[in-house]
């Protein structure tokens, strides 16, 4: 364990609540709380009382008391941070708190860093740089799915991946060293060939958790699901009615929609990061051009684009254009408007694109369900299949893969071009060292703070 001094800081919202937490952390933890805590039983003589139990009693500030608490005791290494650590739970309300934590500051405390509780937790060796960053994922979870993969990682399922092909590689570059320091008693006759099915199997191992990013980045992020349609095709109206309120301006002037406008919509164990855009046409005026613009740009980076065509109106150029944005696409056709006479049929629009075309009505909420299904449907059932498998979720856990990655090729090619056996410990020693960058090990100060000053106050 590191040396620190002690830490403190709210770990719930200053807000009207019915608990709020303040967490002390460090060699002084017990001192701190010794000096503002008076107990139930005033015999009682919390110094001498065992870890993990809860005390009743008060917070005084000299002779005033603050608040009636629950006081948690909680010894090294056995806690969070693998510090002595004492959390206050007080009533929830911004004075209260406040009131409390200034008290535990004036009383040998600082305050604590953003994220300073799990750097420690880190830099105490009570968890890995991918169990930390998971916290952090942990608390923004925005669907289930992503839930479930953030508790899987901070259970140790990336650390244990990893660490697997870390001791494979280790392995090699241990034994092609002794070779090498000692070929009268280690031989290295056939090794190469050996050497490149184990590196192929590494390579194939790493390139799998590269290719599981992109389920784990719309896992983490929600599938980016772009609207799109020309003006008054009933794209805002579609939004509303998936929301469940009125959150988009819904007007029969064409055009209302300049900007765009995001939502997050959850369907079931699914997210989706839900952008409403302006309506693609020409268009003189300056303003609705950028939106347009902005529109067809979300269009390009988008995970699934549901195309609202209007059903009472026949196909002009605009939708000519937005067929064209939907090749290569993942797409849906949803022909609006159905509760009028048609003017745009099913087979008419089935003739323009081979995507999946819907019969919906925003207006008359019809058609509805039938479109989050097929959305469920989609990403359950078809290409993107999130399961128990472990997901690379974070984009700097990717970058280290792909440099591993790149590694373990350049001592492929070194073996099948005959290179001296040297070359290949020089590559085999990266590609540990960079998939250790995922775990935490061979890490810079900066990048630590960094990673850690993205989080929470009182985390």
């Amino acid at each position: 364990m590191k040396e620190f001094d002690t830490i403190a800081a709210a770990a719930t919202a200053m807000s009207s609540s019915g608990i709020g937490i303040i967490r002390i952390s460090g060699d002084e933890a017990y001192s701190v709380m010794q000096k503002i805590f008076r107990p139930h039983n005033p015999e009682k003589k919390m110094n001498e009382q065992p870890a993990y139990t809860v005390h009743y009693g008060t917070i005084a500030d000299g002779e005033e008391i603050l608040d009636e608490v629950l006081v948690m005791l909680m010894k090294a290494p056995h806690s969070y941070t693998a510090e002595d650590t004492v959390e206050i739970d007080c009533h929830g309300g911004r004075l209260v708190m406040q009131r409390i934590l200034d008290l535990v500051l004036r009383n040998g405390a600082r305050p604590a860093q953003p994220g300073e509780f799990t750097k420690r937790a880190f830099l105490n060796g009570r968890i890995d740089l991918s169990q930390a960053e998971a916290v952090m994922d942990l608390i923004q979870s925005r669907n289930k799915l992503a839930l479930r993969s953030s508790v899987s990682q901070l259970q140790g399922s990336v650390k244990q991946e990893i660490e697997k092909l870390r001791s494979a590689i280790l392995y090699e570059t241990a034994y092609l060293e002794a070779a090498l320091d000692d070929p009268e008693h280690i031989s290295l006759d056939g090794y190469s060939e050996k050497l490149l099915k184990k590196v192929q199997d590494i390579c194939s191992e790493t390139e799998h958790l590269v290719n599981s990013s992109e389920n784990g980045r719309l896992l983490r992020e929600g599938i980016k699901t772009v609207i799109l349609g020309k003006p008054n095709a009933g794209k805002s109206s579609l939004l509303n009615v998936l929301l469940g309120e009125e959150r988009a301006i819904v007007t029969e002037i064409e055009g209302t929609t300049r900007d765009v406008l995001e939502e997050q919509l959850q369907l079931g164990d699914l997210s989706l990061s839900l952008l409403d855009t302006a309506g693609i046409r020409s268009t003189e005026d300056v303003v609705e051009q950028i939106g347009v613009e902005r529109a067809r740009k979300q269009a390009e980076d988008a995970d699934l684009i549901l195309y609202v065509a209007d059903s009472s109106r026949p196909l002009d150029e605009s939708d000519e254009e937005i067929l064209e944005l939907l090749k290569g696409k993942n797409a849906l056709v949803l022909l609006n408007k159905s509760d009028l006479n048609p003017v745009l049929t099913f087979e008419m629009m089935q003739s323009k694109t081979e995507h999946k075309i819907l019969m919906i009505s925003a207006k008359e909420e019809q058609g509805i369900h039938e479109l989050e299904e097929e959305i469920r449907s989609m990403f359950f059932h078809g290409e993107i299949d999130f399961n128990d498998e472990v997901l690379i979720t974070n984009m700097r856990h990717k970058a280290a893969l792909l440099e591993a990655k790149k590694s373990l090729e350049m001592v492929m090619e070194s073996i099948q071009n005959g290179m001296p056996e040297d070359f290949y410990t020089i590559d085999l020693t990266d590609a540990y060292l960079a998939l250790g960058r995922i775990v935490g090990e061979e890490m810079g100060e900066d990048l630590i703070n960094e990673i850690f000053g993205k989080f929470c106050m009182g985390k």
